[in-house]
């Protein structure tokens, strides 16, 4: 039998009192260049419960994210637009520079070093969001990126001489070095700087394009959703989370459901909105709300969440504090009330046979998604 911890006790309770509401990020910094965006864990307190931080990098043309590395694991994903990623894992002789496009996702383990850039030709911002793991970090519920250079680089911490010494340069080299890069994380790139271009072969094992891979779920009518793992992508078990990318069509419901191994799930709207339910402990309802693109909420573990679509249909994508995820879904063919005894199903909802039967009749051939109804619009 599994025993409930008290930590695991308190979490729950925390997660009852807490607004789970979905948030919207503030800038952080940024300028011509772009902008970086993070969720506060004293706006969204959950972020802090989950060890969770949440970040959104926006680029315009020309736009360079300058060198840094981060104190989490996380996953990127390409909200809009294209552009170019670099990616130097630890203790490798050069760097992977990938072409990067809408879908995109990466996982990025810790101490891997990387650099964003948005084409100066683009017509559209490159746009990132990174969800992640930050139970090592800082500060629980946030993101600490350091960066390589720039103004609040680390090469301004170092005095000339260590700067001088550490990389053989005569002393007023090392002076010019570290101070001519006034930029604090996000520069703009003057017409005309040519920046290296991504290799498509970079991709490999690198990059999964969750618009363009396999299904895993294609429910017509209903939803479709792509999840990545260790199997599509291989760094997702260095980084230790899995994550998904979920589109439902207007009107249609994803079925209640919960993580079965004690993981969060943290949800950011890509696009549409829809209405969102989570039910948890005692069946006390701690959400209901109508999501919208642009926020982020999270579900804590084992707490029950379903999602209904507005008109123009619903997509989100999501990590999961876990790199092969397990869910146990209530409603439709593979809902637990299927496999559940029908005297038992009677006795616990205190209903006759005949309900039972009909309960138990319907949703027979329905997965996780159910397209809408003349009852249901």
């Amino acid at each position: 039998m599994v025993q409930r911890t008290s930590s695991d006790s308190a979490a729950s309770a925390e997660a009852m009192v807490m607004d789970l509401s979905p948030k919207r990020p503030a800038k952080s910094y940024g300028g011509e260049g772009g902008s970086y965006f993070d969720w506060s864990p004293s706006e969204l307190p959950m972020l802090r419960a989950a060890s969770i931080g949440a970040a959104k990098l926006s680029l315009a043309a020309g736009g360079l994210a300058l060198p840094f590395y981060s104190d989490s694991a996380k996953v990127a994903y390409v909200l809009h637009g294209k552009g170019t990623c670099a990616v130097l894992l630890p203790e490798t002789p050069s760097e992977k520079i990938l072409p990067i496009k809408e879908g995109d996702a990466l996982a990025l383990p810790f101490g891997v070093v990387t650099w964003w850039h948005n084409l100066h030709a683009a017509t559209t911002e490159l746009v990132v969001l990174f969800l992640g793991d930050t139970s090592k970090g800082h500060t629980a519920g946030r993101f600490t990126n350091m960066q390589l250079t720039g103004s609040t680089g680390i090469f301004t911490g170092f005095s000339t001489e260590f700067v001088a010494r550490a990389w053989d340069l005569p002393q007023d080299a090392s002076a010019s070095l570290v101070s001519t890069q006034p930029g604090a994380g996000i520069v703009k790139l003057k017409d005309g700087f040519r920046m290296p271009e991504g290799c498509d072969k970079d991709r490999e094992g690198m990059v999964l394009n969750c618009l363009e891979a396999p299904l895993d779920v294609d429910i017509k009518n209903g939803g479709r959703v792509v999840v990545l793992n260790t199997q599509n992508l291989p760094l997702v078990k260095e980084v230790g989370l899995g994550a998904d990318l979920v589109r439902i069509d207007g009107h249609s419901m994803c079925s209640p459901g919960f993580s079965c191994d004690s993981a969060y799930q943290v949800t950011y709207i890509v696009r549409g909105s829809g209405r969102v339910q989570v039910v948890g402990i005692d069946g006390t309802r701690v959400l209901e709300t109508r999501a919208e693109g642009g926020c982020l909420f999270i579900v804590p573990r084992f707490f029950v969440v379903s999602k209904i679509a507005d008109d123009s249909g619903m997509e989100w994508f999501s990590i999961i504090t876990t790199p092969n995820p397990i869910f146990s879904h209530l409603a439709g063919r593979t809902s637990v009330w299927k496999a559940i005894s029908p005297a038992v199903l009677q006795a616990s909802f205190n209903t006759t046979p005949e309900m039972e039967n009909l309960f138990r009749s319907k949703r027979l051939d329905s997965e996780i998604f159910f397209a809408p109804n003349s009852n249901s619009i």
